[in-house]
């Protein structure tokens, strides 16, 4: 009878061992296809940027297409920071770093600074003074003070988590 007992505590830890292997490696074969599928969205983007890029030079106003082909590169930074994010994770067993995403958000949120500077200057070079204007402008400029504001705190977060994780390691 006390062998029983002793043998049901073995099977079960022998079932978590092998249920929790199995799903590491679904969480890795996951990982490793959104990782495909970013790599490939990432190509795309820059194989974009350069197009933006290559038409801005033939129709010789590079400058109107530069902020363009700024956006898509962002796009494609962005990519890049969440593959390396996965790339850790499939290295690594631990826990995602929360750094990684700080840097995304940061970068998205830099992206849409640009693209709401970009819409706004547009609306200011076509000279509208219609109520439906202002108010437009109006609501840009809340959302790049909410965005300026969402800037320094990410940049922030990330300069704190750097300053603790120099000081969290073991001196030598």
């Amino acid at each position: 009878m006390s062998t029983s007992r002793v043998a049901l505590p073995e099977i079960e830890n022998k079932l978590r061992i092998s249920f929790s292997q199995q799903l590491y490696l679904l969480e890795v074969l996951l990982y490793v296809s959104v990782g495909i599928l970013l790599s490939a969205a990432a190509a795309v983007a820059l194989f974009e940027a350069g197009a933006v890029l290559w038409r801005g030079i033939a129709a010789g106003a590079i400058g109107s297409y530069a902020l363009l082909v700024l956006d898509q590169l962002l796009l494609v930074l962005m990519l890049v920071e969440i593959l390396h994010t996965i790339r850790i994770s499939v290295r690594s067993k631990e826990l995602m770093l929360v750094e990684p995403f700080l840097i995304v958000g940061l970068i998205a949120s830099i992206r849409r600074l640009l693209v709401i500077t970009l819409q706004a200057s547009k609306l200011m070079e076509q000279g509208h003074a219609s109520a439906e204007a202002a108010i437009a402008f109006r609501n840009a400029m809340i959302e790049l003070s909410l965005l300026g504001f969402l800037v320094l705190v990410l940049v922030f977060s990330i300069y704190l988590m750097h300053r603790t994780s120099y000081r969290e390691e073991p001196v030598r």
